[in-house]
Formats: C-alpha cells, sequence, structure tokens
C-alpha cells in the first residue's frame, strides 16, 4: 500500500519534470528576479512575491528595476502569461514549490539578522499545504534551514519530510557579470532528508545545467559560507599587501599582474577602497557568530574583516596625503568628486558600498563631496548612511571635472572615460588601477 505522502512525492516530482508546477519566489531583488525570469523561460508558471508594491506593479507592466535586467526580458515572461508579481502571501497555497530569496543583513552590533527569512515563513505559513517543496536560497549560518525555518512552517502541524519538503540552496548570482547568469553557474543543493533533496534536485535541474547535491541542508548553507570567506580573506591579504608595498615603493597592480601569469598555484584578487555588497562584507560574520556557539573564534576570518573595514579611512588617508603633497592644500575645505559610488562595477547597487562610508569620512575632516555614477542617479536611503540619501549624481563635464580640487576613483565602472577625467581633473587618486591605460598626464594620478 503506497501513503499518501510517497503520492505527493512522487506527483511533485512529476510536475517538476513535465514542468507543470508553480513556482513561488519570495524576494524580487538581484537574485529572486533572475531566477523567477529562468524557471519562467523554461515554461514554468511563476509567480514572484515581494512586500514592495510599486516592484509588483512596474512588473506587471513588463517594466523592470535592476539595469542589467532590461524591461524586453521581463515583458517577454510577462507576455507570455508564466510570470506575475503579487504582495499576497496567500497566493502561496497555490504553488508546488517556493523559493525564499530574502537579505540576510547583520544587525548595528554585527550579528546576524533574519527578520526576513523569518517573517517570509511566518507568511508562507498559514497558506502551507501537504506535497509542497520549500527552498531556502538567503546566504545564513549552517542549520538556519532546520533550526529557525523549519519550525516555523511546522507550527500549523505538517511536518518536514512526510507532508512538505524542505531545502536549502544558496544563491550564487553575481549581478552585472556577462558570463555568468541564474541557470549557468552550478547549483548546489542540501536537503531536510534523501526525499526534499531528490525533488530541490530535480526542480533546479530543469532550469540549471550542473547540480551539485550535498548531504544536508548545513552543509549546503556551509558551502556559501566558505565560497564568500575565501574572498574575503583573500581581499584582505591583498589589500594588506597593498599597504605594505606601498611603503616599499612598489606597484601592488604590477605585482598581481606578474603573478597571476603563473598557471598553478595562484589566483589573483585586487585591493580596494573596502568591501561592499550583500555576501562579502556580511557573510563570514555569520560563521563568526555560529562559531561562538561551540565554544571557538574565528580569528582569521576577523582579522580579514578588521584589515577589510579599515581601508576607507586608509584610502582617505592617502588622498590627504596627495592632496597636501601636490597643492599644499589638505582636506579641510578641499572639494572632492568622487567616482563610482555602486559597491561593484557595472551595477547600479549599493549595499554596504564603501563609497558611502567614505564621502562621510571624508565630509567630517572638512572636504564637499559630490558624486558621479552613471548606474546610480540618487543615493538610496539605508540604516547606516541616511543623512546621505537624496544626493544626486553630477552630470559629467570637461567644466565641471575641472572645478573640483580631486577626483577619487571608488568604483571602476567601465563605461567611464578615465582619460577625460585625468584629462581635466587637477588630481586623481585611483584605488582601483581604473587609469591604468590613461596615458596622458599621468603626473596626476596617484594609486591609492
Amino acid at each position: 500500500m503506497t501513503n499518501a505522502s510517497n503520492v505527493g512525492e512522487s506527483d511533485l516530482e512529476r510536475r517538476f519534470l513535465d514542468r507543470t508546477a508553480r513556482i513561488g519566489v519570495v524576494g524580487l531583488g538581484y537574485v529572486g528576479l533572475p531566477l523567477a525570469e529562468a524557471f519562467a523561460r523554461e515554461g514554468f508558471s511563476v509567480t514572484g512575491f515581494d512586500i514592495d508594491e510599486a516592484k509588483a506593479r512596474l512588473l506587471n507592466e513588463g517594466r523592470t528595476y535592476i539595469r542589467h535586467i532590461p524591461d524586453a526580458r521581463i515583458a517577454a515572461i510577462v507576455d507570455s502569461g508564466k510570470f506575475r508579481a503579487s504582495t499576497d502571501y496567500s497566493d502561496a497555497a497555490d504553488m508546488d514549490a517556493i523559493l525564499i530569496c530574502v537579505p540576510t543583513p547583520l544587525t548595528r552590533f554585527r550579528e546576524p539578522d533574519l527578520k526576513f527569512v523569518v517573517s517570509t515563513g511566518e507568511a508562507i505559513a498559514p497558506h502551507l499545504r501537504a506535497g509542497q517543496l520549500i527552498v531556502l536560497e538567503s546566504t545564513t549560518w549552517p542549520g538556519t534551514t532546520t533550526e529557525v525555518l523549519k519550525p516555523i512552517l511546522e507550527a500549523g502541524g505538517l511536518r518536514s519530510g512526510g507532508d512538505f519538503f524542505l531545502a536549502y540552496s544558496p544563491e550564487r548570482e553575481d549581478p552585472g557579470n556577462p558570463d555568468y547568469g541564474a541557470t549557468t553557474i552550478p547549483k548546489v543543493v542540501g536537503g531536510d532528508g534523501e526525499v526534499a533533496l531528490r525533488l530541490a534536485t530535480t526542480l533546479y535541474g530543469q532550469v540549471v545545467g550542473d547540480i551539485v547535491p550535498v548531504s544536508s541542508a548545513a552543509t549546503a548553507e556551509a558551502v556559501k559560507l566558505t565560497e564568500n570567506i575565501f574572498r574575503a580573506v583573500n581581499i584582505a591579504l591583498a589589500n594588506e599587501l597593498k599597504l605594505v608595498y606601498d611603503r616599499m615603493g612598489i606597484d601592488v597592480w604590477e605585482v598581481i599582474d606578474a603573478a597571476k601569469t603563473k598557471p598553478f598555484g595562484y589566483m589573483p584578487f585586487y585591493p580596494g577602497p573596502g568591501l561592499g555588497g550583500h555576501c562579502i562584507p556580511i557573510d563570514p560574520f555569520y560563521l563568526t557568530w555560529k562559531a561562538r556557539e561551540y565554544g571557538l573564534s574565528t580569528r582569521f576570518i576577523e582579522l580579514a574583516g578588521e584589515i577589510n573595514t579599515g581601508m576607507p579611512r586608509h584610502v582617505v588617508r592617502r588622498l590627504a596625503e596627495a592632496l597636501d603633497a601636490r597643492t599644499g592644500k589638505g582636506l579641510n575645505g578641499a572639494r572632492i568628486l568622487l567616482v563610482g559610488l555602486a559597491y561593484k562595477k557595472n551595477v547600479a547597487d549599493t549595499r554596504e558600498s564603501p563609497a558611502l562610508t567614505i564621502i562621510e569620512l571624508l565630509e567630517e575632516r572638512g572636504a564637499a563631496v559630490d558624486y558621479f555614477d552613471p548606474y546610480v542617479a540618487e543615493i538610496p536611503m539605508t540604516r547606516e548612511h541616511a543623512p546621505l540619501a537624496g544626493r544626486q549624481s553630477v552630470i559629467w563635464a570637461p567644466q565641471t571635472l575641472a572645478s573640483y580640487d580631486a577626483a577619487f576613483i571608488c568604483t571602476d565602472h567601465d563605461d567611464v572615460d578615465y582619460a577625460e577625467l585625468v584629462g581635466h581633473s587637477r588630481l586623481v587618486v585611483d584605488t582601483r588601477n581604473a587609469t591604468r591605460d590613461v596615458t596622458e598626464h599621468r603626473e596626476r594620478i596617484v594609486k591609492a
């Protein structure tokens, strides 16, 4: 005799395979929207959930709010009838699979803030039904899926592994990277039990070419943290080497370019003015926090964090020194143009951007700061930098560039004319080696 849960399981797997399953994606940001698009393009019926009514309305009109995802791509999936956006979580009852892609920031005390995961679980729970697959994609500490999300979903009486199925699959989206997208990056999957793992693997296998199953949800959670900790630690090393080589009069960028010609045993990481984005500055501290539960300290991770968070002050100091040396004028009263506000090049995302901290540090020292960013027309409201909200990017023009005491390159967007910037600026402080190909007026450039 076949029990009810096995019937639900086999029926769900069949619906994944023949693509008649209804997919819900919660959180329509840089991770969730490309994922929703990928499933819709493969013929699944997709409902995107977001608490922002303006976002939902825009998407349903076939328009976008993420620059590297053009309107035409959103219009295509809306017009096909395979995608719609909703703010009504009661629609979750109609979904066969629900993929959760919500933010997991840190609190002001640098501890994990899971309020969005918790609130999403609580919004879904009243509408949870037997035979659904729930997958968490948000980056978090190992154990979150089963220790935090699972009890919330089970509060109504249904049980994971019998009535519904629970899994974790870390997002690996790299906004602005034209070479890798939601369907071309291998997908790591861990389940709360073997059935959940098989179902999640089957579902993602319909849209992603390479699936990497692991033994548990906690293992999959650890994979994501490991990836980002690896990057944070190696960026910290590059930043520390920059500090040392600067003192020695050695160009760290030249060192890295030469070192990366070695075909084995070396991987290039690059220094910068600090870390930004929703992953690298945040994720390592999720493991640091969880490790305390086991009586362990993560000294390597914490040291890397200290180095990386100290970089904004270092580059501001270098700017002050360059102004003193070149103009005899310090920061107090200086007019500074910060070039590039986004946390990385070729995107509009300003989350955790070191540029915001740098503006504040410069203004604390008496400088007047404007910014130019072709992707960020206006500084959005943030918890940490609220006084900066509403400021607008200046218009790029030779006379504008010439009016500042120094230009400070913080983000190296590709579509900025760095030769023109150097040609019309009195001083250019470059934290990203963005001016490496500029041949004229190199005496105006200081690398920081």
